[in-house]
């Protein structure tokens, strides 16, 4: 009796996890995936991408933009800057790519010249909590739109609203939402916004302004020692933020070459994860108000967030390189002697990651860290590749600078 009882629980267990894995795998809805994290369940994924492993569905021209696909169970959302003036979102069918409404609005503005080469448009991945999808305009603008209709239901100037100044990169974060209210770095603060009218509930983490006043990274939550908070890197701090009372529980100062902190916070057990431009590379665990360094590493990311596979983070560096670190020990355990792109997204199932290079190029790698494992690659796109990745079941969703493309995977 009793090993019926066990092998029982032990199924209702398996079916419970495949469960949870296929639901991770319908949808995309915001930044970097289901739980923010780039890691998804769904079929497992093949060895392979060459040939008819992996063949394309549709594909949507578009206009300039970074920001990723947002992936619904019958809509694909996507963002783009149109003729240098107007930023516009779109809402297409997932089957077919047919266009089935877009809504628009001025807003535009011009980069600093050292990242002029990378354009001045639209750059932050909206997040869609299942009614309304929250966008952001470069100029810090949150525009909220009913998913089904597009129709505006609200928007929030966050440069006008909070005094601040033009943000010098535009609106970078992607908005994080929970049940009653999204969040945001713009406005030269940490925001907590109403969801359903859009007004300020709280706003802290203020920075001085002047290119400081553009934050990049985006928040996460997470549960530290018990509580549960929000993970948020401003240009210059990392800091664990309560939801309820925008009250700063611990912060660490991150220093990184012209306050270029842009990684997302990464959270393993009860630490987090994340490197900084022209810094260094850290494992922090939070301790009270306080703040423990487990290990640091000479090397920096630039853009790249990590994956996490088991007790291993897989990382792509400034230097183009890619590694992969033991987070227990603080080891390096390899670093490739090739340089990729200058930026990649990554999803990881299971030991295997998809990392989407800048270039066009989709590269299939095994997490292995006991060397660097390429799989198999395919070029993707003549075009860069920007925006995030979306991985979801069988198929691969591939922002361009001009356009979207979709692709069915083959799967064992």
């Amino acid at each position: 009796m009793m090993l019926i009882r066990l092998f029982t629980l032990g199924l209702l267990v398996t079916v419970t996890s495949y469960s949870i894995a296929e639901e991770r795998s319908t949808t995309w809805t915001q930044w970097r995936g289901p739980n923010r994290d780039s890691i998804v369940g769904g079929p497992a994924w093949p060895d392979k991408l060459q040939g008819d492993y992996l063949t394309q569905l549709w594909r949507v021209e578009l206009d300039d933009g970074y920001p990723g696909p947002i992936v619904t169970e019958d809509c694909v959302f996507v963002a783009e800057t149109r003729n240098k003036t107007d930023e516009v979102v779109r809402c297409l069918d997932r089957k077919t790519g047919k266009q089935l409404w877009e809504y628009g609005w001025k807003g535009s503005m011009t980069v600093p010249f050292f990242a002029r080469a990378n354009g001045s448009w639209i750059r932050s991945t909206p997040a869609y909590d299942g009614e309304s999808l929250y966008v952001a305009g470069m100029r810090d603008l949150l525009v909220c739109l009913d998913a089904k209709t597009g129709k505006e239901r609200w928007r929030a100037d966050l440069m006008e609203r909070n005094k601040a100044p033009l943000p010098a990169f535009g609106f970078v974060c992607s908005p994080l939402v929970d049940e009653t209210a999204v969040y945001v770095q713009a406005g030269g603060a940490f925001v907590k916004l109403d969801k359903k009218t859009g007004e300020t509930i709280w706003n802290t983490l203020q920075d001085q302004g002047g290119m400081y006043g553009s934050a990049f990274s985006s928040p996460v939550f997470a549960t530290l020692g018990g509580k549960r908070q929000i993970v948020v890197q401003t240009r210059t701090t990392l800091a664990g933020v309560d939801p309820t009372s925008g009250q700063v529980l611990w912060k660490q100062d991150i220093p990184a070459n012209k306050g270029m902190n842009i990684l997302t916070p990464t959270i393993y057990n009860e630490a987090i994860f994340t490197s900084a431009y022209g810094a260094k590379t850290y494992l922090l665990k939070p301790e009270g108000n306080s703040v423990k360094t487990e290990w640091t590493l000479p090397m920096d990311a630039n853009m790249s967030s990590p994956v996490i596979v088991g007790k291993h983070a897989y990382l792509h560096l400034r230097n183009q390189r890619f590694c992969c670190i033991d987070l227990e020990s603080g080891k390096t355990c390899w670093t490739t002697t090739k340089a990729f792109g200058k930026y990649m997204s990554m999803v990881a199932q299971g030991n295997k990651i998809l990392a989407l290079d800048q270039r066009g190029i989709l590269l299939l790698i095994q997490a292995n860290p006991e060397q660097f494992t390429l799989l198999d690659e395919r070029k993707v796109s003549n075009q860069e590749t920007w925006g995030h990745l979306a991985v979801v079941g069988d198929e691969l969703f591939i922002r361009e600078l001009k356009g979207l493309t979709v692709f069915r995977w083959r799967t064992p």
